[in-house]
């Protein structure tokens, strides 16, 4: 938003003086009269604006282009991705748009630690990813888990991922912090259709930071760049020690 700021000043009225003459005339000898013989022309100083006006100059402008609350970017970023099945029909053009919001939102973050929250604990359902391998695009829609799910437990540094009809798939995860925001993840089990167990290679591991939380909304970004939106489902839930 712009602001046009238009500063009117008013100059003083000009005053108009009157001669009275006295009622019967009387002539001056010509002689007498003396006329100025070039006039001369007062500069017009123009006054300088108060420290006050200045004051109120600089501060409108930074006041009206303040950045939107979380409260409207959330709302704008929900509605980014709401038809693009979590990211999966999501163009090069949605991605850039989606993301440039979802960096809006991480600028007014409520909570700075995220790691020290409580509000981290519980588990979360994946509503926009960039990460093709999680989409599963690759495959048929058919044969794509229908929602994607992570849980993480801050006090064992426990995170779990689970997918849905058609697969079930899950994988478990020790966290490292690295920071007050960002983690080590290595996976240690797989279970197919979650009945079958299988040790991860040593190699499955990651990083993963959390960039945006409140009571409702997740946003992490992934060590290969891949971003991460997600709403709380379930704050009680627990992951498998």
């Amino acid at each position: 938003m712009s602001l046009s700021m238009a500063l009117s000043s008013s100059w003083p009225p000009t005053l108009l003086t009157t001669t009275q003459f006295s009622s019967t005339p009387r002539l001056v000898p010509l002689t007498s009269l003396s006329f100025p013989s070039k006039p001369t022309t007062t500069p017009t100083i123009v006054p300088a604006l108060s420290h006050k006006w200045r004051a109120r100059i600089s501060f409108f402008p930074a006041f009206l282009s303040k950045g939107k609350d979380a409260k409207t970017l959330k709302e704008e970023l929900l509605d980014a991705i709401a038809s693009l099945d979590r990211g999966a029909d999501a163009t090069p053009e949605d991605q850039q748009a989606v993301d440039q919001i979802t960096r809006k939102l991480e600028a007014v973050t409520p909570v700075k630690e995220p790691l020290k929250s409580d509000l981290l604990d519980g588990k979360w359902e994946l509503l926009y990813t960039t990460s093709k391998s999680i989409l599963q695009t690759g495959r048929p829609k058919f044969l794509r888990s229908r929602v994607n799910y992570q849980a993480i437990n801050v006090d064992t540094l426990r995170a779990q991922n689970m997918e849905s009809w058609p697969t079930f798939n899950q994988v478990t995860a020790d966290l490292t912090p690295l920071n007050a925001r960002k983690v080590a993840v290595k996976f240690d089990f797989f279970k197919i259709a979650s009945l079958i167990p299988v040790k991860a290679p040593d190699r499955a591991r990651g990083e993963l930071e959390i960039t945006y939380l409140d009571e409702e909304l997740r946003v992490s970004r992934g060590d290969k760049g891949n971003l991460f939106i997600l709403k709380m489902v379930d704050p009680s839930y627990r992951v498998p020690v």
